[in-house]
């Protein structure tokens, strides 16, 4: 049988037949559909003793995959290895080699290619590139994975022992979920603090429509806003500054992967994994009708916001073609900051002639709003600046005793659309917020009407609880995790049950408090937002070739194996579950004992599987219920966030703070423990108990 010329392999079969469209007669394209070698399942893994070495074998089941890849290796005079083009493709290429035995084969020539997209310039470019294996790549990976590996190993058994068997403890999860637990905190703890806004609404003469202006005394109580309004209430009003301005809001960068994540979370409301899912597809190829298996975008792990010279000058001939040469921008000066690994391009259409519209009848619903927000998000990047036109009013209020209380107005015009033809991304100011058609008809020394005041209560709101679009932005902006890593974190916590998601919103349950608090009590240095960051710095200097990997794991290893043996004796005193309780099973008298489910404690009785009775688990609080008078116990929500309810059914009383048995004395509601405060829990009263708690 005659030999084939060349064979390429890539990860995903998706990716072959687009491929082999590009490079016709002479190729042959084969898939290793991901990984093919791994550490085991069964054991640790890395020799621990033996300078950690790692013990690799072939991943169940892609043993038939393996000997089809050997046969046409057999056929080929050159391989190119051909998997994704970062850290984790360029360990798969060099595990091929090891498991296709490639070195052996002293009559073949054996390479690796990288594209940044699924096009034919971009494949046939790669072969003109053809480079050996980048071992400080692979050993990154390599390094990576061997911490992972150590750090869920070695402490996810005592999860098992002391919780429940299914839980995982890991280097990066761990910390994203203390980050939820202690924003959680944050937020239990937060007391809202009373303050007062005052506006008034202002007129010249002549003027039909009132212009609103603020403010700028700082109040705190009603008693202060009804003083400021006494003394303002035979001042005289006057206009003392207009000033005009011109204002650019900048054109937005085109996405990295964490951006994307974040934007297509709010827009689109996807999740983290969600948006993953559909960009790989665009990214591996669509079939679109003319034009065969397309890659409609470039790859989608990056923190880069680089654009090609080429997809640049591209871009610019689009924009001026549909919308004007004074809608064309210049390219972005920004250069990578940080820890910015500028080896990809952002993430962009593969063609942007290739419109949303055009490739519509190709792709599914959310294929089709994902590569539109990826499209217009792209334009926009390239194009000019939006112009706003500013005006800035400030009015003095003068009362008769000489005191001057001073107003401020403050409204745009949008003058150019600039990249807003395109692209919204929803992060305008408040000026921008108050755009009007017509500027503020006020001039220096008009002097005003008495006004119409507006005085308004408001509270000082907590920090919002985290979403996965804010949570990958924390973890990226304190250098936790890199972009392959963000949806997996995420998708794991929320797997394991450790949180849930009610809205968007992320809430800690159960056995999450559970997990953080062993986590954080005796693995302080894996829970340790720094520590994370300067492991992250080390992962990356090994793939710039500055560090080397096992050192990684010589410095990390011995202090974990020491704080796993603490935890393990410490541990031994605790019993979380299993533990006997004075219920008795209606089924067959056995004393019912307390377990851990997917959503935290209940009750099970000791005789299963012959019996397998469960109830709900109350934990009691011992206050009596506001309302009713009966036990406030905890209680879980259906996804599993814990409250404070009364255990009367027929009683609606429920608490996210635990309650003290209290009344306040300024409303009438329940009082409850708010981070060490006793507070009223109707957050419009106000009311803070200042004598110490029994």
């Amino acid at each position: 049988m005659a030999k084939t010329n060349k064979l390429i392999i890539v990860e995903s079969p998706t990716k072959v037949k687009a491929i082999k469209k590009f490079l016709g007669a002479g190729y042959e394209v084969a898939a290793s559909n991901g990984h093919v070698r791994d550490l085991p399942k069964s054991q640790l893994g890395i020799d621990v003793d033996h300078d950690y070495e790692p013990k690799y074998i072939t991943i169940r089941g892609k043993g038939e995959l393996l000997a089809a890849l050997r046969k046409q290796v057999a056929k080929a005079d050159v391989i190119y290895l051909a998997t994704d083009p970062d850290r984790e493709g360029e360990a798969i290429s060099w595990h091929l080699i090891a498991a296709l035995k490639l070195n052996e084969f002293k009559d073949k020539k054996v390479y690796r290619i990288t594209f940044n997209e699924i096009t034919k310039k971009a494949v046939k470019e790669s072969l003109d590139h053809a480079r050996e294996i980048d071992m400080n790549l692979v050993d990154a990976q390599q390094a990576r994975r061997a911490l992972d590996r150590v750090v869920g190993y070695r402490i996810s058994p005592l999860l098992w022992a002391k919780v429940k068997r299914g839980l995982s403890a890991g280097r990066v999860q761990s910390v994203a979920l203390r980050m939820i637990a202690d924003r959680e905190a944050e937020i239990n703890a937060f007391i809202p603090e009373e303050y007062w806004t005052l506006d008034a609404d202002f007129k010249a003469p002549g003027m039909k429509k009132p212009v609103t202006a603020h403010c700028k005394e700082e109040l705190h109580t009603r008693e202060e806003t009804d003083r400021v309004l006494k003394d303002l209430a035979d001042a005289t009003f006057s206009v003392s500054e207009v000033k005009v301005s011109e204002r650019a809001r900048k054109a937005p960068l085109p996405f990295t992967t964490s951006t994307l994540q974040q934007e297509a979370s709010k827009a689109l409301s996807f999740s983290t994994l969600k948006t993953m899912r559909i960009a790989q597809q665009l990214y591996e190829g669509i079939d679109v009708p003319g034009e065969g298996t397309v890659g409609l975008i470039t790859y989608l792990r990056t923190d880069s916001t680089r654009i090609s010279e080429e997809a640049q000058v591209l871009a610019g001939n689009f924009i001026r073609e549909n919308y004007g040469e004074e809608f064309n921008g210049k390219e972005s000066e920004k250069k990578a900051e940080g820890r910015i690994q500028d080896a990809h391009e952002a993430i962009r259409p593969s063609d942007v002639f290739r419109t949303p519209q055009s490739v519509s009848a190709s792709l599914s619903r959310d294929q089709q709003r994902l590569y539109q927000l990826i499209w217009k998000r792209f334009v926009a990047s390239r194009m000019a600046d939006a112009l706003y036109e500013q005006t800035r009013v400030k009015i003095e209020g003068k009362t008769k005793d000489g005191k001057e209380y001073p107003f401020s107005a403050s409204y745009s015009k949008l003058m150019f659309e600039g990249f807003l033809k395109v692209y919204d991304p929803g992060d305008e100011t408040e000026e921008n917020k108050k755009s009007d058609k017509n500027a503020i008809p006020f001039r220096e020394g008009d002097v005003l009407s008495a006004p119409e005041f507006i005085p308004e209560q408001h509270f000082t709101q907590p920090a919002p609880h985290y979403t996965e679009a804010s949570l990958v932005k924390a973890l990226e902006e304190k250098g936790i995790g890199r972009p392959s890593t963000y949806a997996p974190t995420i998708s794991t916590i929320l797997a394991r049950r450790y949180i849930t998601k009610e809205g968007k919103n992320l809430y800690m349950t159960e056995v999450g408090e559970v997990v953080n608090d062993i986590m954080v009590h005796s693995f302080p240095q894996v829970v340790d937002q720094d520590f994370t960051a300067r492991m992250e710095d080390k992962l990356d200097g090994v793939a710039e070739g500055d560090v080397e990997w096992k050192s990684v794991l010589r410095d990390f290893y011995p202090g974990l194996a020491e704080s796993v043996d603490q935890a393990e004796k410490e541990l031994e005193k605790v019993k979380i579950a299993d533990e006997e309780t004075e219920e008795v099973c209606e089924k067959c008298g056995r004393h019912m004992v307390i377990k851990y489910g997917p959503h935290g404690k209940f009750l099970a009785c000791p005789g299963f599987p012959e019996c397998r009775n469960t109830k709900p688990y109350f934990e009691k609080t011992g206050v009596a219920c506001p309302k009713c008078g009966q036990d406030i116990v905890i209680m879980k929500s259906k996804k599993g966030r814990k409250f404070y309810g009364c255990i009367n059914q027929d009683c609606d009383f429920m608490s996210w703070q635990k309650p003290t048995g209290e009344t306040c004395p300024k409303c009438g509601q329940a009082l409850v423990d708010k981070g060490g405060k006793i507070v009223c829990m109707n957050g419009e009263c106000g009311y803070v108990k200042t004598e110490a708690k029994a």
